[in-house]
């Protein structure tokens, strides 16, 4: 993401409540500020998902919006300190914003870049922490895809946290690069995926090996100056990089970056070999760091290497991969006080932009691959998992417009995950959809408002943007409920298919809803389970039936 500079001439308010206060950084994909809540005050991050042309297709417009979505879901199932924070996303005028933990922090890829190779226990401290993080989002089934240097920050009191979920997978979704493109950065990137083969959170133990073997050698494991297909080519067909560092760190890089996935090293054996390396809590194991690009002349004395600045190579010439990442951060200054921001880049899919129509092709032509990358195998189509007991559960369905009356009670799996999307559509009503995502992600019940609906509109219309919005839309049940006000109640069954495209080999998605739409007051309430195509009538019959009679409207009367 480019640096910019010039100040923000609006301060537009996002969803009645986000501040845009500062443009911190932009690229192709989109826009990072950094803004404040209103409703709680505090500093948050927002990700302003940048949208094509007026002349772009539809589809493209949707599959964009989708991705931004992807990696809401993506971060709210996974709750772990060392994983930056989701706190909301919302659509306004169709526009994606993703409200995030705002950090003061600097990017390892700075770090190392400033100061060279970190210390073997600056490096455990790091090691671990993102070992850690990805552990959580493996049990979530979640991979990263994209585990680097410059996804990863570090703060002044040793506080570790992994970001950039935004080309993150759930394992039950398939992947949205139908062109062959892939996402990642080609220095990083697990050997498997540069080839086109299936996604596993296996993927992400090789970044986090290549992550170390920068941290300690200065360096990525390949030429970071090189094209991104040449890098691809030796990542693939070349031998593994052996870093030259000669310590207690170097074993876990090998077990980590080896080619055969099932061959790596476990995330439970990397935090074990790693934790004995770690100074005792609370040591100052950062503060000897340069965090901003000080002239060496001005660095703080406790500088244990000669600083360079953020821009330039490494102590050995080679530099890192530049620093993307959908989260803004401030990078506190040197003994002078000095705050300097940070600017962030998106993930690096323009670096495979002018080369992945030929050169990705070749790749895997050369790798003995398919022409076009392999779906992941789609969690939906495994035996479903047992559902737990179902807990009843309050939540609000208020808008950030101010609209009150939106409280809620539901029954929901215990171990499924919430999270709050805020929408809109120049034909409706702003809403609030209130989602459980089951651990696997191939489930989710949603409760969906919309404040002050009657007497302006109608189910009919509702069922007009709800068709637009669902790809492979097919009503297979419409059953009236009763003769309620202002419109009868009606349950409704309607199918879904997340297509892949033509020419790619994998399966479609296919899903099945089963929706309760309810007129109540002015509102209209939309309770839904959604669940893969095959599980439709234990959906049914095992979710449906024993969350939708129990929704409950509260403080009504």
């Amino acid at each position: 993401m480019s640096p910019v500079s010039a100040p923000e001439p609006s301060q537009r308010l996002v969803a009645g409540r986000y501040r845009l206060r500062k443009l911190l950084g932009q690229g192709s994909m989109g826009t990072v500020w950094e803004a404040h809540d209103e409703l709680l005050r505090r500093p948050v991050a927002v990700k302003q998902v940048r949208l094509p042309a007026d002349d772009t297709p539809v589809e493209e417009i949707e599959e964009l919006r989708e991705r931004t979505l992807r990696e809401a879901r993506a971060i709210a199932v996974v709750s772990h300190p060392n994983v930056i924070t989701l706190h909301d996303v919302a659509l306004e005028d169709d526009e994606p914003f993703v409200v995030m933990e705002f950090l003061v922090a600097a990017s390892l890829a700075e770090l190392v870049t400033a100061n060279g190779p970190l210390e073997v226990e600056q490096a455990a401290i790091v090691g671990h922490a993102v070992a850690a993080a990805l552990s959580a989002a493996h049990s979530a089934g979640v991979v990263h895809r994209d585990v680097k240097p410059g996804n990863v920050l570090v703060s002044p009191d040793g506080q570790v946290k992994l970001t950039d979920f935004g080309i993150a997978r759930n394992l039950s979704e398939r992947t949205l690069t139908s062109t062959g493109i892939m996402l990642g950065s080609p220095c990083y990137i697990a050997p498997e995926i540069a080839s086109g083969g299936a996604v596993t959170p296996n993927a992400d133990l090789w970044g986090l090996g290549a992550t170390l073997f920068a941290t300690v050698e200065g360096h990525a494991p390949y030429d970071a100056d090189a094209p991104a297909m040449e890098i691809v080519g030796q990542v693939v067909n070349g031998e593994v990089p052996r870093p030259e560092h000669d310590g207690p760190l170097r074993e876990v890089i090998m077990g980590l970056m080896v080619k055969d996935p099932a061959a790596r090293m476990s995330l439970r054996e990397v935090r074990e070999r790693l934790y004995p390396l770690m100074p005792a809590p609370g040591s100052p194991v950062y503060e000897s760091l340069r965090l901003d690009p000080t002239p060496p002349e001005e660095a703080p004395t406790v500088v244990t290497r000669p600083a360079v600045p953020l821009d330039g190579p490494t102590e050995t010439g080679i530099p890192l991969a530049s620093t993307p990442g959908p989260l803004p951060f401030e990078r506190t200054g040197g003994r002078r006080g000095r705050g300097v921001a940070v600017l962030l880049g998106v993930v690096s899919v323009a670096l495979f932009a002018t080369a992945a129509v030929g050169g990705f092709a070749l790749t895997r032509a050369v790798a003995g691959q398919p022409v076009l990358p392999v779906s992941a195998p789609v969690a939906s189509q495994q035996a479903a998992a047992p559902l737990r007991e179902l807990a009843v559960r309050t939540a609000d369905a208020a808008t950030l417009a101010g609209e009150q009356g939106g409280s809620f009670s539901v029954p929901v799996p215990g171990d499924w995950v919430k999270f709050v999307e805020q929408r809109s559509a120049r034909t409706l009503p702003n809403s609030t959809r209130v989602h459980w995502v089951s651990p696997d992600g191939t489930s989710e019940i949603v409760v969906e408002r919309f404040p002050n609906f009657y007497p302006k509109y109608a189910v009919e219309q509702y069922l007009r943007v709800l068709s637009s919005r669902t790809p492979g839309f097919r009503v297979v049940g419409n059953t009236q409920l009763d003769n309620g006000t202002p419109e009868p109640s009606s349950q409704l069954t309607y199918r879904s298919v997340d297509a892949v495209a033509a020419g790619a080999t994998g399966s479609d998605v296919n899903r099945a809803s089963i929706a309760n739409v309810l007129p109540i007051d002015k509102d209209l309430w939309v309770v839904s389970v959604t669940v893969p195509i095959d599980q439709e009538d234990t959906g049914r019959r095992g979710l449906f039936a024993r969350v939708a009679p129990e929704f409950r409207v509260l403080g009504r009367g």
